[in-house]
């Protein structure tokens, strides 16, 4: 029992890392509007490319984005179950300021 929750913390605590940056947050603030291309997300937060690829890159290495091509246009979207409700209750909060 010790052990399912010390894992479920470990797994707890990456998860919250990966949204605890104010750049991944800002895309993330984003995408709880809905899907969003890689030109969008820039535009709105003023993310250079290069940053932008690196967060995203992040994101969905932890399964918080995902994404779909459609020809040379990426689009991203929030996938991680929690983190569309954390985005939810984050987006009430913080981004509507």
């Amino acid at each position: 029992m010790i052990e399912d929750i010390s894992a479920n913390a470990a797994e707890a605590a990456m998860f919250l890392k990966g949204l605890a940056n104010p750049q991944r947050l800002m895309i993330l603030c984003q995408l709880a509007e809905g899907e969003k291309s890689v030109t969008e997300l820039i535009d709105a937060t003023g993310i250079a490319q290069t940053s932008m690829s690196q967060h995203l890159n992040k994101l969905k290495d932890e399964n918080i984005v995902s994404f779909r091509r459609e020809h040379r246009t990426l689009f991203y979207r929030l996938e991680h179950p929690a983190a569309l409700k954390i985005m939810a209750v984050m987006h009430d909060e913080f981004c509507k300021k």
